[in-house]
């Protein structure tokens, strides 16, 4: 019989220069990524995490916590520089897969914290206890354990035996979905006060304090009984297939979603980035939807916010990197519920550079912030009033050989229990109509509100 470990050996908290990293890899047959994360239900419910770029590529699972890095002051700087230190003491064989640190960054560290939101403070990483990473065809499982004993060998065989015990459980009994709890309720919250803000935010740009502004807004879902974590991200990874996909769980709650925007990926040393702004919705026939997109081609609006975001990651690739590439024209993306315009930028990144610089530079992008930068960021603690937590915020992660990726975290909701807070936003510019704009937010609540089983507004 396995023994449950005990707290000491599911989160070891790495405090001084003596501490010691391990990791140790085991390669096993396929796993569904879904399956590991319920597996760890039982032991690990409150401290999981999920990630799956939009490719299908890179498939992550995290159960339990190794260590967990917080910041509040300085936080983009700060997890850089506890991640480091943490890879200094790493002890592995170049056989063992790269441990993850993975997390997320709120949008706004400066304004007031909404109660749903008080789990998760600036910036939250963690370093799970057993990780899964699918990458190439090939299924991965590791031990991270991060002590300051002398002798760890016991405990490291405990988790040994612990990491069998979910692989075991995860190949035994596959995910079942077993559908979506009623929704009993669906509020939105404050929309009197998002009109207002609209109205408000394009007097400021009028007056040429801002050129744009990103005003977002909330819905909450109250559910019949409590929705399962893993039945959230059964859905909307197969409702939003051409999207990311990540859950970070942090006790009872746990904020998810399917993004289609790629913040930033470093891989061996190149850079990559993704502008996506300006969107329509998806049409109902193959020849409405190519003209929906076409419309969008051609809109002035569309085409001026989306530049903005192209100028900007531009100007910060061209600062970290040492050569960059960018498309002079935008395609499409389409995901299931929208399209946007696209444009693509990579570069060979600077020696000197690592993911977490770039995020700091790049966060918040014009698509989700505004411009210029600061002066927008204070119109919209000003007049949106509303915590945005993590979502628009950077998610994602890195690993001890400088890789990672990191998507901006829209389309997307807080779990909680069984109540959920679904948010989006859109771009304000001078001429913008409020109600259009909050049109727009309903097309962008669609993909979240789809996966919980909410009334959708057609």
């Amino acid at each position: 019989m396995i023994r449950k470990l005990t707290d000491r050996e599911k989160t070891v908290p790495a405090t001084g220069a003596e501490s010691r990293f391990f990791t140790e890899t085991l390669e096993v047959e396929t796993l569904s990524p879904l399956a590991f994360f319920e597996a760890g239900l039982s032991h690990y419910g409150e401290h999981r995490f999920f990630w799956q770029n939009a490719d299908k590529t890179v498939k992550l699972v995290g159960l339990g916590q190794a260590t967990v890095l917080t910041a509040e002051k300085d936080r983009f700087q700060s997890i850089s520089s506890q991640w480091a230190t943490l890879c200094e003491v790493l002890i592995k064989e170049e056989k063992d897969i790269d441990p993850v640190l993975f997390g997320g960054f709120s949008f706004d560290p400066h304004t007031r914290q909404d109660d749903e939101w008080s789990a998760f403070p600036a910036a939250y990483f963690t370093v799970p206890l057993f990780q899964l990473k699918i990458e190439k065809g090939k299924t991965y499982v590791s031990i991270n354990y991060i002590t300051e004993e002398p002798q760890a060998a016991a405990d490291f065989e405990a988790l040994r035996q612990e990491r069998d015990r979910l692989i075991h459980i995860a190949q035994v009994d596959e995910f079942t979905f077993q559908g979506k709890p009623d929704v009993i309720n669906q509020t939105e919250l404050a929309t009197d006060r998002y009109m207002d803000a609209v109205e408000h935010v394009t007097s400021h740009i009028q007056a040429q304090e801002a050129e744009k502004v990103v005003i977002a807004r909330k819905i909450k879902l109250t559910f019949e009984e409590e929705f399962q974590k893993a039945a959230a991200l059964h859905t909307i990874t197969n409702e939003q297939s051409a999207s990311y996909h990540f859950g970070l769980q942090i006790g009872d709650e746990m904020f998810f979603g399917a993004t289609p925007e790629r913040l930033v990926e470093i891989s061996k040393g190149h850079a990559y980035s993704a502008c996506v702004a300006g969107s329509i919705e998806r049409g109902k026939t193959s020849q409405e939807d190519q003209r929906l997109g076409e419309v969008l081609l051609r809109d002035k609006k569309n085409r001026e916010e989306h530049q903005y975001v192209v100028d900007m990651i531009t100007e910060v690739f061209a600062e970290f990197c040492t050569s960059l590439r960018v498309n002079r024209t935008p395609k499409l993306l389409k995901v299931r519920d929208i399209q946007h315009l696209f444009t693509p930028v990579e570069g060979e990144l600077a020696d000197d550079m690592d993911i977490f610089r770039l995020v700091e530079a790049l966060h918040p992008t014009p698509a989700l912030g505004g411009v210029p930068r600061q002066k927008a960021l204070e119109i919209i603690r000003e007049e949106e009033q509303m915590d945005r937590g993590f979502y628009a915020g950077p998610i994602g992660w890195a690993d001890s050989a400088g890789n990672g990726e990191f998507a901006v975290a829209i389309r997307s909701g807080l779990l909680t229990g069984n109540e959920a807070y679904l948010y989006a936003g859109g771009g304000i510019v001078a001429d913008s109509r409020p109600m259009e704009e909050y049109a727009e937010t309903w097309v962008k609540f669609r993909p979240v509100l789809r996966a919980l089983g909410g009334r959708l507004h057609e």
